[in-house]
């Protein structure tokens, strides 16, 4: 279990089993999803989805959801991944998820700016990586005006719904953030 973070709009907190209609409803979606990994078709594949969610926050070689929660209203806006890479424990990839009826409107930004300053701050990590494809250029823009630079792009590295597809890395390490 994490604690929760909050922003001046936002909360950002584990996920939970109750959340599974609202997360269907979001990321079932696939012109809103093309770009992800992963899209349920039914209610069981988000439930397990859920269930698979680590119970210990920071745990190496694990991803964690989080969920994020627009204050005013109570609704869930969209969810974060966190995958702790190494045994070490000093870097992590990044990944979110928006509802498209809450895009363009900063959550993204302002959820990502906080878990960063958490993850930096509080965890003591070293480096944030965020693997994009490069046809998503909202994502781009956005880890881009979060100073995330881009360190990589390797074509044909990922075997995305059948195709072959080129991913881009971008990166922030942790003394570019502080400073």
């Amino acid at each position: 279990m994490m604690k929760n973070i909050e922003t001046e709009r936002l909360i950002l907190r584990d996920i939970k089993l109750e959340d599974k209609y609202d997360i269907f409803r979001y990321r079932s979606d696939p012109e809103a999803n093309k770009y992800q990994g992963w899209i349920p078709k039914t209610l069981d594949d988000v439930e397990e989805f859920i269930k698979r969610n680590p119970s210990e926050f920071n745990k190496p070689d694990t991803w964690y959801q989080l969920i994020i929660i627009c204050k005013e209203s109570n609704s869930i806006v969209g969810d974060i991944g966190i995958h702790f890479i190494d045994t070490i424990n000093k870097q992590v990839e990044i990944g979110i998820t928006l509802n498209k009826m809450f895009q363009k409107r900063g959550y993204a930004i302002e959820s990502l700016n906080a878990l960063i300053e958490y993850l930096f701050k509080s965890l003591n990590k070293h480096r944030i990586t965020a693997s994009l494809d490069p046809n998503n250029k909202s994502s781009i823009k956005l880890f881009e005006q979060l100073h995330f630079r881009k360190e990589a792009h390797f074509k044909k590295s990922l075997l995305f719904n059948n195709e072959w597809v080129d991913d881009i890395i971008y990166a922030l390490l942790s003394e570019e953030w502080l400073k």
